[in-house]
């Protein structure tokens, strides 16, 4: 396969991961094209966050999906964050395809996770922010619009505490005294990576985690908290669309979705190996080359 592979813009927590992706393709004797513009069968990039150096994904993205061509975007998982990495075709969210159609129950053990019982307990509601300048959120209003109204639809159905907490680089300048019992916490950052350092912390009074399709829905229903996400997702299927539930939301078996989860995040030493590769090419070209 003719592929065109783009370490060139990957932030810091790419390179080693590039470069042993980079290995498993040439291994497998694929025809490669390393930050070169070509016309290839794929186009290979890290995530879907048009920010920073990671802007320059932007046109390479545009240029493959105008000609309705995949692009391959590995990212920073959700999983383990920063042991495990999403590997998926036009995407990262549930809008992506993972090859992951086929699945078992033995790949989730790798992960080395218990699910938390479903928390019946908890008093606050967490508005997770996400970084507007992602692909992700290209059909949404600005950050601070789309946190009024979440607070708006949820004031309708609860007088609980809400909670704001902005994504680590996505500040947020919301007047909360316009609203009733809410406020704005925002995360501890990690200066040495992209990442923040009390999301458990955050979850602690929780009551539920209100977010439109990034990794701490993901975090949450592993700690046994309910989640309201958008159709973008990944927990979609677990978890809750509708505010009118908010009091009650549901709570149902998770272990089938932990088990189709698994294949959507791989370990550096499996990517290397060419274990994901070998899915991911498979689907290529059953469905998109």
């Amino acid at each position: 396969m003719k592929i065109e592979i783009w370490p060139q813009y990957g932030p810091l927590n790419s390179k080693d991961i590039f470069k042993k992706f980079i290995n498993s393709l040439e291994n497998n004797n694929e025809q490669l094209f390393v930050n070169q513009e070509t016309d290839a069968d794929v186009a290979v990039i890290w995530s879907v966050l048009w920010s920073g150096r990671m802007s320059g994904y932007r046109p390479i993205w545009n240029r493959y999906t105008n000609k309705n061509k995949a692009v391959v975007v590995m990212e920073v998982g959700g999983i383990k964050r920063n042991e495990t990495f999403k590997i998926a075709i036009n995407g990262i969210n549930r809008e992506a395809d993972f090859a992951n159609q086929q699945f078992d129950d033995n790949r989730w053990k790798k992960f080395n996770i218990s699910l938390k019982p479903w928390k019946q307990t908890g008093n606050n509601i967490i508005i997770c922010g996400q970084h507007s300048n992602s692909h992700q959120w290209r059909n949404n209003p600005p950050m601070t619009k789309w946190i009024e109204e979440q607070i708006h639809k949820i004031r309708e159905h609860t007088e609980k505490p809400i909670v704001i907490r902005p994504h680590p680089r996505h500040r947020v300048a919301i007047d909360t005294t316009k609203f009733r019992n809410v406020k704005i916490i925002g995360p501890k950052r990690d200066h040495n990576t992209y990442d923040d350092t009390d999301l458990n912390k955050a979850f602690e009074n929780a009551w539920t985690v209100i977010n439109h399709s990034s990794n701490p829905a993901i975090q949450a229903v592993f700690n046994g908290i309910p989640v309201f996400v958008s159709e973008s997702s990944l927990c979609y299927d677990i978890g809750n669309s509708d505010y009118k539930d908010i009091e009650n939301p549901v709570m149902p078996d998770r272990q089938n979705w932990c088990n189709q989860l698994s294949y959507t995040e791989w370990f550096p030493d499996e990517i290397e190996q060419g274990i994901p590769w070998q899915r991911i090419k498979k689907r290529l070209e059953e469905k998109y080359v």
